[in-house]
């Protein structure tokens, strides 16, 4: 047990350094092939941000848990919502602009009823995880249409701090960044379904609390710095792109690798709280929005607000441990 709880800890650890590394690479890459911040951060921070989730779940689907890696997706999710938005809205409140009030959140509520009505049957098909991976090309191809357009968006992007690297330094972080993020995973997954097993538990319940918590720890950061230098736009961004990726993306890979039968509970308490978490952002974003739609179409996320997602978040928790 203390040998599999160091694996778990020096994994997440290892896998938090390891996509920052992995971010840099790839963002240097791209900024030396000429592309613009704001692309570079819709996709490539975006999708560095969800490595970690993404590594274990492959991770995971190759070593026939893809219990986890279902509860790291899910359990990201909710913490994404009540962890990293309810503690950042409750230091930083927040404004957010119209376009994530018509596009973003929207885009986020029907993929989560989509990826619900696929999962219905109980079962997490080969077909069901190359929808979802199809969805999610289609979303970025859009979002990167739509965003790149954006003067706020553009000017949030141009003042982020991108790493600067040159070409050979770019691809040693690439390479080293993605070689960490495999072994790293492979370290975690191994760590927790061995606690899994010896404390008596299930995979999706390991996945849905400490791989999830561990996981999201960048999205804390990231989300939380953005937001205390006033670049609102990009810390809700932040939430709902790595919430879409991990719907999308962590969601289908045990589909597509192993077609996996679901645990009661997911469909029962798991994916009900996720989607309860979403609908309840997306209830405050709206109220939020039409109380200052004279204002300029800004929607505010205030401290009340904050408090209600942290609130949730416990509430989830609670329910799980009772459940157990």
């Amino acid at each position: 047990m203390i040998l599999a709880a160091a694996a778990v800890i020096i994994g997440l650890v290892l896998l938090v350094w390891s996509a920052d590394l992995f971010v840099a690479g790839a963002a240097s890459i791209a900024e030396n092939l000429g592309l613009s911040p704001v692309i570079i951060g819709l996709t490539i921070v975006s999708l560095g941000t969800s490595a970690p989730e993404i590594l274990v779940s492959i991770t995971a689907a190759l070593a026939g848990a893809g219990e986890l890696a279902v509860g790291n997706a899910l359990g990201s999710n909710i913490a994404n919502i009540g962890l990293v938005l309810g503690l950042t809205v409750l230091i930083v409140p927040m404004l957010i602009r119209q376009g994530c009030v018509r596009v973003e959140l929207p885009t986020l509520l029907l993929v989560t009823l989509g990826t619900w009505v696929l999962l219905l049957d109980g079962v997490l098909t080969r077909l069901d995880g190359l929808l979802m991976m199809g969805g999610l090309v289609l979303i970025l191809v859009q979002m990167v249409r739509a965003q790149a357009g954006n003067r706020v968006v553009q000017e949030e992007s141009e003042e982020e701090e991108l790493p600067h690297l040159s070409p050979l330094r770019a691809w040693l972080a690439f390479f080293a960044g993605l070689a960490l993020l495999v072994g790293s995973s492979r370290l975690l997954v191994w760590g927790a379904t061995t606690i899994a097993a010896q404390l008596g538990v299930s995979e999706l319940v390991i996945g849905l609390t400490i791989v999830a918590v561990g996981t999201s720890l960048p999205e804390l950061a990231a989300t939380l710095a953005g937001a205390l230098k006033g670049h609102t736009e990009i810390a809700i961004g932040n939430v709902i792109g790595s919430n879409l990726f991990n719907l999308l993306a962590v969601m289908s890979v045990p589909g597509v690798i192993a077609p996996l039968a679901l645990s009661a509970d997911v469909l029962s308490r798991d994916y009900p709280a996720m989607a309860a978490g979403t609908f309840l952002l997306a209830i405050a974003i709206y109220t939020g929005h039409r109380r200052r739609r004279a204002e300029g179409g800004y929607s505010y996320l205030g401290r009340a607000v904050g408090l209600l997602l942290t609130g949730f978040y416990a509430l989830y928790y609670y329910a799980l441990s009772q459940s157990l």
